[in-house]
């Protein structure tokens, strides 16, 4: 480092007088005969005399002898000046690495084989909306629909498929489960029958033999039926069906089938040749539900809260892209899961969307609250349970 310059001015400025002087004496010496005034220590009369600034002429050879201290110093950006501090020209070593942000895993299940009511899911995926939020998603189906509300309650998956019957009946059962999120807001299960039955309402059950796809389509959708219609269980008979509901209705092993997806069956059993007729459940005096809904295990909900809000929220914004770009919105879908991409399901395509929820996460209280209200006077569920308990809003603060 350059030393700091110290300035002496008063012996700068008493030097450069003593100078001039006797320069301007020397000067009138050789130039004219002694002067009587000159003798006297003054100048001759007439003569100019030129004064110097010499506080200027001090500052200038201060600044002159910085310049040649800087000059003679090492040069580059190291060295340190007045006005420019030492920096460091060189990393002394590697930069550390930037951590990626942590990334949460949430192992969800379907409720039945891919269709397009799961398409929010698969668009959210494709569309980077899950990773953006930190989120590894990983989906499956399951071998029986009855299998995805029971792991979830055994806390072998995060998150399952399912519809609003079928929450009420499990949470009454005990199963620690609630609805976090709604993604088609409408009942999708129908009773489908022949074409030519006389099956046109629910007092023509008695003396029938029908299907079932999954538990709720027996213990809820048709119990509920039978209830309205003053049947016995003893006069209808019932068989389990999971995913042969086309099969056992083409082969005539039943009557008609309930739980269906009204939607799918109808066409898919037109293509092969068997007519039918579609009785909605909420035209046989069933209230409305949701179609499906998303579920997590209520004895992890504290620390996994913050995760599903996140996955709601990816799949809101994935619902309303569908909503904006329906048909880029189908070849992403069939892009990613191939199976789906049937004239079945294209058929099926608009009358799905238009059923997809587009705030999963806003909670119909009334709606709850009346199916539950319903349930417990049909006598299929034994305990009235409070909204709060069967589904939240994940992004409501937390009581």
């Amino acid at each position: 480092m350059i030393p700091p310059v110290r300035r002496r001015p008063h012996r700068w400025i008493a030097l450069l007088a003593t100078t001039c002087l006797l320069s301007n004496g020397l000067a009138a010496d050789e130039a004219s005969p002694p002067d009587p005034v000159a003798q006297e220590g003054f100048p001759p009369l007439g003569t100019e005399v030129m004064v110097l600034d010499l506080d200027a002429l001090a500052e200038e050879a201060a600044r002159e002898a910085i310049r040649q201290r800087y000059r003679a110093a090492p040069s580059g950006p190291t060295v340190d000046t007045p006005s420019r501090p030492s920096v460091p020209a060189i990393a002394l070593r590697p930069a550390e690495p930037i951590e990626p942000p942590p990334v949460t895993t949430l192992k969800v299940m379907l409720d039945w084989y891919p269709s397009p009511r799961h398409a929010a899911f698969y668009v959210a995926q494709e569309r980077g909306l899950f990773a953006s939020r930190g989120l590894e998603v990983t989906l499956s189906t399951p071998a029986d629909p009855d299998v995805p509300v029971k792991l979830l309650a055994a806390s072998r998956i995060d998150l399952a498929l399912a519809r609003q019957p079928l929450l009420h009946l499990e949470v009454d059962r005990g199963l620690p489960v609630v609805r976090v999120a709604t993604l088609v807001a409408m009942p999708l299960s129908a009773l489908v029958v022949p074409e030519e039955s006389d099956i046109t309402a629910p007092g023509d059950l008695a003396g029938t033999r029908i299907g079932h796809a999954d538990a709720d389509s027996r213990d809820v959708l048709l119990a509920a039926l039978l209830h309205d219609a003053s049947i016995r269980d003893d006069e209808i008979e019932t068989e389990e069906l999971h995913f042969r509901l086309g099969e056992s209705l083409r082969e005539e092993r039943v009557d008609g089938v309930i739980g269906a997806i009204r939607h799918l069956l109808p066409r898919e059993l037109a293509d092969e040749g068997l007519a039918t007729r579609v009785l909605r459940t909420e035209e046989l005096g069933i209230p409305l539900h949701d179609g499906l809904v998303l579920l997590a295990n209520r004895d992890h909900l504290g620390p996994q809260r913050d995760a599903i809000r996140r996955l709601v929220s990816a799949l809101e914004e994935a619902t309303v892209w569908i909503a904006n770009h329906p048909d880029e919105a189908w070849s992403l879908i069939a892009t990613a899961e191939p199976g789906i991409d049937t004239p079945v399901n294209r058929e099926a395509w608009g009358q799905v969307r238009s059923r997809l929820s587009l705030s999963p996460a806003a909670l119909d209280q009334g709606r709850y609250r009346r199916f539950e209200h319903y349930l417990f006077e049909a006598g299929l569920i034994e305990e009235r349970h409070p909204v709060s308990r069967l589904a939240i809003d994940p992004g409501a603060p937390s009581r």
